[in-house]
């Protein structure tokens, strides 16, 4: 089991302050304590199948610092939520920095090397990603995607008539759905997904998500 052991960071309070001033994003998320180890387990495991991130406890969702009693108060939850939540589990580097009498935790999250990490709650396995100052749901392209990052030197394609259909589109409109694909070559969403995302993972097309919608692109070194 992981233990996170906390150290005396080297951010001042006035460093921290002008932190939080700049709001959660991607990268970072307040929190005024941990009230649960699952909502937490969450957050953490979309840092870590996106770029990574940090969590300060202690900030108010408003920016206000609050600050919590002490790091050892918040430790049996965050090691829950690290330990028994994560899968695989998550390692942590926790810093503390001292507010007055009281401390705010920073828990910061590497990008994972084993993604997709999941988050199990009552038996069921669900991958969160980071998108702006939220953790989400995975869509299935998205988590596809995270499988075949590890394993992209086993893919191949054939460019038989879907393809060719796929590589015709692109010329001409530059984007594409998985749903406008599926009807492009008059087949399930799930032939349509597998291909877009087999042809995103050899690096011939790239994938985009943007205001809650995903599509697919000629990358630069596609057809």
């Amino acid at each position: 089991m992981y233990q996170a052991i906390p150290v005396d960071s080297k951010m001042s309070l006035g460093d921290l302050k002008r932190l939080v001033k700049t709001g959660e994003g991607t990268f970072l998320e307040f929190k005024r304590t941990i009230s649960s180890p699952e909502k937490i387990a969450r957050e953490l495991a979309a840092f870590a199948n996106t770029r990574g991130g940090t969590m300060l406890i202690g900030v108010g969702d408003d920016k206000s610092l609050v600050g919590v009693d002490s790091y050892y108060e918040q430790e049996f939850l965050l090691s829950q939520s690290l330990n028994e939540f994560c899968v695989p589990a998550l390692e942590a580097r926790v810093e503390v920095v001292p507010f007055h009498k009281k401390e705010i935790v920073l828990v910061r999250v590497e990008e994972s090397d084993k993604k997709p990490v999941y988050v199990s709650e009552k038996g069921k396995k669900t991958v969160f990603v980071r998108e702006k100052d939220q953790s989400v749901r995975a869509s299935y392209e998205k988590m596809q995607l995270l499988r075949k990052k590890k394993r992209s030197s086993g893919i191949t394609f054939e460019y038989g008539p879907d393809e060719q259909k796929l590589f015709r589109f692109l010329n001409e409109y530059d984007r594409i759905t998985v749903r406008e694909y599926s009807n492009l070559i008059n087949s399930g969403k799930w032939k349509a997904s597998r291909i877009l995302v087999n042809l995103t993972s050899l690096g011939v097309l790239r994938f985009f998500d943007h205001d809650k919608k995903e599509y697919f692109s000629l990358s630069e070194n596609g057809f």
